[in-house]
């Protein structure tokens, strides 16, 4: 019996479409789907029979374990207790994409392979199975992954139950795969990211300032760390903020006081706090202790790269009183600038330390 092949539109997937797909995952069966980098097979990850399908059809070996699909990068988290900073810099970079990572897993003593894919089609797709996804590429083992659905029917015709054709793959390579779980991260199998490009995005130092909005403190002290490490190609400044829900602009006040430094902040888009940035930032800086219980609250595993700006400060040494850097929202201008001040004040000493 030939495989039903359904087509989907790769720009404007149609959700009843991809929605039907996705029930045959549910109901144990196998799917050809497109991704950017090659066309995959999916099965639920946890429905043993349907896996064990799966590796029938593969043709692929008892021991060869087969990697997942996210829809999110924060879903890593489901599947593996990393704690590395690295794994979450690199996703933060690169995901969705062609990258797969191999990190430990939640047994212990065995790893998992993870990636979210670039591809409206494998992403909603992903989504809408609402299970965990194993997906291989379409082709038995030790062949040419195929790159588009002709492709893959060549080969598995009558052994999947459906298959969606969304066009030609772009990259028309596989995604590369990282492994984590050694002493440095290591390319395994390069595709269009390579070893150089891993090791440059996950040696440059993360730092991450945090306030309430994302308007005013945090940005003067993500953009004064920015213009005095100007020229440094080893460092990210990022903020963001614990209560955003409406992203913004900076406020007038911040962008008239950041100005008088010489410093444009015009272009500000606040940002809300995420896990992602949390855990790969290697310092977070925090304005006053509710931040910073925030912060703990999410991610409790990053207590040791929190700190109160304020300790940084000139005259913080030997001081026992508040720490915290007042928010000068609705107040009048000069607030702003004698805020500005006071983060500048540790901001210097933090550029001489990063």
């Amino acid at each position: 019996m030939k495989t039903q092949v359904i087509t989907v539109h790769p720009e404007f997937p149609e959700l009843d479409k991809i929605t039907h797909c996705a029930k045959v995952i549910r109901k144990g069966g196998l799917v050809v789907f497109p991704t950017e980098t090659v066309y995959g097979i999916a099965a639920d990850f946890n429905n043993q029979a349907a896996m064990q399908r799966l590796r029938e059809v593969k043709r692929r070996d008892a021991h060869k374990p087969f990697s997942i699909m996210v829809s999110q990068k924060g879903l890593i988290s489901n599947y593996s207790p990393t704690r590395n900073t690295a794994v979450f810099k690199l996703i933060d970079s690169c995901w969705p994409g062609p990258l797969t990572v191999i990190v430990p897993s939640l047994e212990e003593g065995k790893t998992i392979g993870i990636r979210m894919p670039d591809h409206k089609i494998a992403l909603k797709f992903v989504e809408e199975a609402q299970c965990t996804i194993a997906a291989p590429s379409a082709n038995f083992e030790g062949e040419a992954p195929a790159l588009s659905c002709r492709d893959a029917l060549k080969s598995l015709d009558g052994l999947v139950d459906l298959a969606i054709d969304g066009g030609e793959a772009q990259y028309k390579k596989s995604s590369s795969i990282v492994d984590f779980t050694q002493e440095k991260p290591i390319v395994i199998r390069e595709g269009t990211i390579t070893q150089a490009d891993v090791d440059k995005i996950i040696n440059r130092k993360v730092v991450l300032f945090i306030c309430t909005g994302n308007s005013c403190r945090s940005v003067m002290a993500e953009y004064l760390l920015k213009n005095m490490l100007v020229g440094r190609q080893d460092v990210d400044v990022a903020s963001a903020g614990t209560s955003v829900f409406l992203r913004s602009s900076a406020s007038s006040e911040t962008i008239s006081a950041l100005s008088k430094e010489g410093i444009d902040a015009i272009e500000h888009v606040s940002q809300p706090l995420n896990t992602i940035l949390l855990k790969k930032a290697d310092l977070i800086f925090v304005m006053t202790r509710m931040h910073r219980q925030h912060v703990l609250e999410r991610v409790p595993t990053v207590e040791k790269r929190v700190y109160l700006l304020k300790e940084f400060s000139s005259d913080s040494i030997g001081y026992e009183g508040d720490l915290d850097v007042p928010d000068p929202i609705g107040k009048p201008a000069e607030s702003y600038e004698v805020c500005l001040l006071t983060i500048k004040d540790a901001i210097t000493k933090i550029a001489r330390l990063v």
